[in-house]
């Protein structure tokens, strides 16, 4: 059965033993809130009207959620720069590795030529080639030019095989096409959608999530939004509180501890706990996938310095970037002045860009709504069992009685 969501997803589920199987989202419990609904304000910069990445005029978002069987949870999620065609408008953009073990497409000629020419992509590790070249499809469709012969998708992942039978080549054309034919400005769906439908990070289940900030540069305001796959590992941290910690889901962390007798006399002589690879916390493959708008005018280089302060918001939340962990930032700008023509008689441009010192807003800002967007895509996700097991959702109920008793946040959770 296949249904258009209310909102920007499109949802394909299968019908088993008689019955729909589904996936709550967010939407649907009462019970999820965003970080603010808990009372958590990350930060200083105020966010935009939505806190969302679609506050960045003209980024468009939508979802394709795949729930099929007792073993399909995947998904695709889009982001399109601008609502028109983005390969004939290429925008400034730039890419980040912060740890490379992972699945990007079109990074070298991102690099090379500081532009991004298509939309953005993100959906599970196995899926990349297919969607990549779903992408490349639906561009050479809407760009309808028989000269075209070269095409960079964007195309991002992370692994969602804890959820998903992701060796099932269930992700394909209908999906990515999907994904970007609903996209849409306004509310973004966040948690268990999407790219997100399979994902964990932190010792819950993960997905998507948006934020946004806006600062003011001389006498001019702007907007940087941020939207996140969370798939990654860590001890989740939420204004310096250990919240994973205290509920129980940082207990990897305590391998990692010396005895006083390793500490102080180096005694080796007794049985260690044995080192298990499949117990790290990024044993089933991480990731998290971070991608940035704004509508100032920045260029390539200044995308770049940006792209760069964006995983600092990982550490923020009890990431570290652990070993199977690809840590990825796309950054690009929207601002009109600075998109670039695919084809053109001129040999020049000109073009008005922020200086280099005037970025300092904008790298506070990537960090805070970055940080933001993590934890909304844990409040957001509701729990998800799927393949090899169950994701349990973050107890809302607990994480507000936790930051209480450390003085750092208000707010109430609904009840159900």
């Amino acid at each position: 059965m296949i249904q258009i969501a209310k909102t920007v997803s499109l949802i394909v589920t299968a019908c088993v033993f008689g019955g729909d199987v589904k996936v709550a989202t967010a939407q649907e419990d009462a019970s999820r809130v965003r970080a603010r609904g808990l009372g958590v304000v990350v930060g200083f910069l105020p966010p935009g009207p939505l806190n969302a990445i679609t506050d960045v005029p003209g980024v468009l978002v939508g979802h394709a959620t795949v729930v099929e069987g007792d073993s399909i949870r995947t998904g695709v999620t889009a982001i399109r720069p601008h609502p028109g065609n983005v390969f004939l408008e290429k925008v400034p953009a730039a890419i980040h590795v912060a740890n490379g073990f992972g699945k990007l497409t079109g990074v070298t000629q991102v690099d090379e030529l500081g532009t991004l020419e298509t939309p953005v992509v993100l959906t599970n590790t196995l899926a990349v080639g297919r969607a990549a070249d779903a992408l490349v499809g639906w561009t050479l469709e809407a760009t309808d030019d028989p000269s075209v012969r070269s095409v960079n998708p964007v195309v991002a992942e992370t692994n969602d095989g804890f959820l998903n039978a992701i060796r099932v080549p269930r992700v394909g054309s209908a999906e990515v096409e999907s994904a970007l034919t609903v996209a849409r400005d306004g509310p973004v769906d966040e948690g268990s959608v999407g790219a997100g439908t399979g994902t964990r990070a932190l010792g819950f289940k993960g997905g998507i999530g948006t934020a946004s900030r806006r600062v003011r540069i001389g006498g001019d305001v702007y907007t940087l939004g941020a939207l996140v796959q969370s798939n990654f590992g860590g001890a989740l941290e939420i204004k310096g509180v250990p919240v994973g910690q205290r509920l129980g889901a940082a207990d990897f962390i305590r391998r990692w501890v010396p005895t006083d007798s390793e500490t102080i006399g180096r005694d080796r002589s007794h049985d260690p706990v044995a080192y298990r690879p499949t117990d790290e916390p990024d044993a089933d493959g991480g990731s998290i996938v971070i991608v940035i708008a704004t509508d100032a005018p920045v260029g390539a280089d200044a995308l770049a310095r940006i792209a760069r302060r964006a995983p600092y918001a990982i550490g923020r939340v009890g990431g570290f970037s652990s070993h199977g962990s690809g840590d990825y930032v796309i950054a690009f700008s929207t601002h009109p002045e600075l998109r670039v023509a695919h084809d053109s008689s001129e040999t020049t441009m000109t073009r008005t860009s922020l200086r280099a010192e005037a970025l300092s807003p904008l790298f506070l800002a990537a960090i805070e709504a970055t940080e933001e967007a993590i934890l909304n895509s844990l409040f957001q996700a509701t729990t998800v069992t799927g393949h090899r097991g169950t994701a349990p959702a973050l107890p809302l109920d607990r994480v507000r009685e936790v930051l209480e008793e450390a003085g750092v946040a208000g707010g109430s959770v609904p009840r159900r």
